[in-house]
């Protein structure tokens, strides 16, 4: 059987806002998404099938974490991934290059050698390359790849960021030879350069003659503010190439989001909307809503009464606010799900918007409330 070609075709726009189709042979995916992250092959406290009815249509998988627990050889023993943790979607895996920065009690970057560092679970010396990364990837059956690149922190050293930018660019030439021939998957470089808008620019150009499936923005959500975020996003993406899918790593708050497809984004992946769920944090049509505080002790109302999947719209936030000072974990659950089935009503207003060339008022409107 002929597996269908990874693609990516723009539908519309608005200004810079852009509305697309990823197609690839597990199922298609409407841009601009958010896609849940499953850490450790799961998205925590959400059952796949929930995740769909979400209207969720690709998950992100952690390299980094798989890479230590299970292992790469029991995914791949059960044919990857997908089967693994009994998923239909597709699935876009990270390098684990942000983990190694974030993570590590102890790492070391050698340009030939990769990135060379402790496991926080055991403290066993591990030595990820752009060649491993890749095989990792491959091995877990993954239907979009990212390069192995190295994250730095905020730095306004620009000579460091630099560096770290020219070995991105390195690994992502090796990350590319690695990868080979496969056109049903999709491989994304990683564009980095800190806050600095010439090293953007000069490291999207070399990515672009390299020749990739997709672009991500890295680099971020590493301790700037959502105004520097939003300076780097205006000096990058209309450099971006415009048949290409553009992936914002790490991202992030709704307005974040709003912020970023008004900027001509496409993709996106936070860790936010489960976090949150598990620490009683809601996000709703109305703003935040920390759930633990005594006031809704007494409010009976729903968090969100139009709100009718999963029931959620029958919960008060009465009990889901003594869930939560019990410690039950159905609490978790159903914040987790409600934050989750949020963010998707999110998205697919943002693109009902842009197909309707309204998004702007829209994003304004949200932007206001806030």
């Amino acid at each position: 059987m002929t597996l269908k070609k990874f693609s990516f075709n723009v539908l519309n726009t608005e200004l810079e806002s852009r509305l697309g189709l990823i197609e690839t042979h597990r199922g298609n995916i409407q841009t601009p998404v958010f896609m849940p992250v499953g850490t450790q092959a799961t998205v925590k406290g959400t059952f796949i099938k929930d995740l769909i009815e979400t209207g969720s249509e690709i998950i992100l998988g952690n390299t980094y974490h798989l890479m230590l627990r299970p292992g790469v050889e029991r995914i791949e023993s059960l044919g990857g991934l997908h089967n693994y943790m009994n998923c239909r979607l597709p699935i876009l895996t990270d390098s684990g290059g942000f983990q190694v920065m974030s993570l590590s009690k102890l790492n070391k970057i050698d340009k030939e050698q990769g990135a060379i560092f402790q496991s926080h679970i055991d403290g066993k010396k591990i030595i990820l390359s752009p060649e491993k990364s890749i095989k990792v990837q491959k091995s877990l059956n993954s239907d979009i790849v990212m390069v192995m690149d190295e994250c730095p922190k905020k730095s306004l050293d620009y000579k460091k960021i630099e560096n770290s930018m020219n070995l991105s660019t390195y690994w992502a030439k090796r990350s590319k030879k690695e990868f080979g021939i496969n056109n049903h998957k999709g491989l994304f470089g990683i564009i980095q350069g800190g806050l600095f808008n010439d090293l953007r620019i000069r490291s999207l150009e070399d990515l672009i003659n390299i020749n990739f499936d997709g672009y991500a923005i890295g680099g971020l959500a590493v301790g700037e503010s959502q105004s520097e975020m939003f300076e780097v996003l205006n000096g990058i993406t209309k450099h971006m190439p415009h048949n290409k899918p553009r992936y914002l790593m790490g991202v992030g708050t709704p307005s974040d989001i709003l912020g970023a497809v008004k900027r001509g984004v496409d993709m996106f992946d936070c860790v936010l909307p489960t976090r949150s769920g598990r620490t009683g944090l809601a996000f709703t049509w109305n703003g935040r809503i920390n759930i633990r505080n005594s006031k809704y002790q007494n409010d009976n109302n729903p968090l969100d009464e139009k709100c009718t999947k999963f029931d959620l719209n029958k919960y008060s936030k009465n009990y889901l606010n003594h869930l939560f000072n019990c410690n039950e974990m159905l609490g978790s659950m159903l914040l987790t799900l409600h934050n989750i089935n949020f963010y998707q009503e999110l998205m697919l207003e943002i693109r009902k918007n842009i197909k309707n060339g309204t998004f702007l008022q829209f994003h304004d409107e949200y932007i206001n409330k806030l």
